[in-house]
C-alpha cells in the first residue's frame, strides 16, 4: 500500500513505516501530523484511487521524528569586467516525519 501526497508544494510517495523529509517545521518532536492532501492511493489488492485533485476522505498519519538540515548551497554572483563578486549561501531546514498509517 502506498500513497502520493502533496506536502509544502512537493509531491511525495509514502508507505507505512517510511521516513520523509518535508520543508519547514510542522510541529514538536513526537507530535502527530496529518497529511490531508492525498493525490493517489494504491491498496494492497491493487486497487488504485485517484483524486480530482484530492482523494475524498483519505488521510496519511505520521509522527514527527525531528529536524535535519539540508546540504549547504552556495550562491555566487559575478559581473564580468566590473570587479563585482558576491558569495552567499544557505542550508534549508527539513522536518523528518515517520509515516504510521494510510487511511482511506
Amino acid at each position: 500500500m502506498y500513497a502520493i501526497i502533496q506536502a509544502r508544494g512537493r509531491q511525495l510517495k509514502v508507505t507505512p513505516g517510511a521516513v520523509v523529509e518535508i520543508d519547514g517545521t510542522p510541529g514538536e518532536r513526537g507530535s502527530e501530523f496529518t497529511f490531508d492532501r492525498v493525490l493517489l492511493v494504491e491498496k494492497d489488492a491493487g486497487e488504485i484511487l485517484a483524486g480530482a485533485p484530492f482523494v475524498a476522505n483519505a488521510r496519511v498519519l505520521g509522527v514527527v521524528d525531528g529536524e535535519s538540515r539540508g546540504p549547504k548551497l552556495r550562491v555566487f554572483k559575478k559581473k564580468r569586467r566590473k570587479g563585482f563578486r558576491k558569495t552567499r549561501g544557505h542550508r534549508s531546514i527539513f522536518t523528518r516525519v515517520r509515516i504510521t498509517d494510510i487511511q482511506v
